[in-house]
């Protein structure tokens, strides 16, 4: 039998290390939104609406940069 990724190098695909930076990087991203909302609300005095925000923006910068860096695991 013959391996598929011989060809593609010790460093192709996605290996422990990897998921644990893509979860870092997903809960990295719903913090940060949360205390930069949890800061304009604060601020602006507009409790819960930048908290909301905050985390819903997290939650999608998350996801984006999710897709982006398992894209690029998998190309190469």
């Amino acid at each position: 039998m013959v391996d598929e990724r011989s060809d593609a190098g010790p460093d192709a695909g996605l290996r422990g290390r990897d998921l644990i930076g893509l979860g870092g990087l997903l809960a990295g991203a719903v913090v940060a939104g949360l205390v930069i909302g949890y800061l304009v609300d604060d601020a602006l005095g507009t409790e819960p609406v930048g908290v909301l925000v905050g985390i819903a923006l997290g939650i999608l910068g998350g996801c984006v940069g999710f897709v982006v860096k398992v894209r690029a695991a998998l190309r190469g």
